[in-house]
């Protein structure tokens, strides 16, 4: 009996070992429109699948494990990829460093400029990692930046969004609230972060000039964002310094078919106390979106 009991126990931590996401798992490596794509998936293939994009600089690790595990433990499966200029995929820096300066001046002023890739591009890679896994449809997350390439991929390729949760995000119109001084500082020495602990985290500053670049170019996307018609959940909080509550509400009043929740205690991060919630609106939210 003891010795089946501890076989038993042997192959249901052997199942967990393989169903539990780690940041640290193996990615796999894909071209996509000539760029290399890291990604990585876990959960049943048979679920519903949930493509998750992160924010400026980020890896997909800056998700962490929790949201991930509880996604999966809620019966979907996730998937998750880097950035172009994050991560494991393709460094860009043979497209060149944009001068931000100059980008956000000619961006303000309402004059084109070229950029070495676009938000559209961007969501472009999420729709070729779906692609390459034989998924037609998904349920969307993006974080921040992600959030921005989540409302593109959804405008742009309706038939392929089972539904859209954006978190922390914005439309980029330029009423809307202004960044604190104190997060505008970070950004500007973001250049002088040490790379190596900054990788260590999940964050690659040396993508914020194309990836700032990128932003600028789109600039007011309300048009964009307005005519989204899938069911959108617009996730939020009220002590967000970098894209303050308003961003938030004003993705909410634009889509039509969208539910906006605002978290107390959450500013632009998903801290532990509020995590579980974050996690138990958007699980609901795709139950009732297939």
């Amino acid at each position: 009996m003891r010795k089946l009991l501890l076989i038993t126990a042997l192959w249901l931590g052997s199942l967990n070992i393989y169903s539990d996401y780690s940041a640290n798992q193996p990615t796999d490596l894909i071209n996509i429109n000539g760029v290399s794509i890291a990604y990585t998936a876990v959960g049943e293939e048979e679920n519903p699948s949930v493509l998750m994009i992160m924010g400026l600089m980020a890896s997909h690790k800056v998700w962490g494990e929790e949201i991930v595990n509880e996604l999966v433990d809620s019966g979907y499966r996730v998937i998750l990829f880097d950035n172009r200029d994050t991560g494991e995929s393709e460094n860009l820096d043979r497209l060149g460093k944009p001068n931000l300066y100059w980008k956000f001046a000619m961006s303000y002023l309402g004059v084109d400029f070229s950029s070495p890739y676009t938000l559209s591009d961007m969501a472009l890679d999420g729709i070729g990692v779906l692609d390459h896994l034989g998924i037609d449809r998904a349920h969307i997350v993006g974080a921040s930046m992600g959030g921005m390439i989540a409302q593109t991929l959804t405008s742009k390729y309706p038939e392929r969004v089972l539904s859209l949760v954006s978190i922390m995000s914005t439309t980029g119109a330029p009423h809307l609230s202004q960044m604190s001084e104190r997060n505008e500082q970070n950004f500007r020495g973001a250049g002088e972060w040490d790379k190596k602990a900054a990788h260590s985290y999940g964050f690659y500053p040396e993508a914020m000039p194309r990836q700032l670049t990128a932003i600028f170019k789109a600039g007011d996307r309300s048009e964009q964002v307005g005519s989204i018609k899938v069911s959108t959940l617009v996730q939020h909080g009220v002590n967000d310094t970098l894209l303050p509550p308003d961003h938030g509400e004003h993705t909410a009043e634009l889509i039509s078919n969208s539910k906006l929740k605002i978290y107390e205690n959450m500013g632009h991060n998903l801290p532990p106390e509020v995590l579980p919630f974050v996690i138990e609106d958007m699980v609901s939210f795709f139950k009732e979106n297939g």
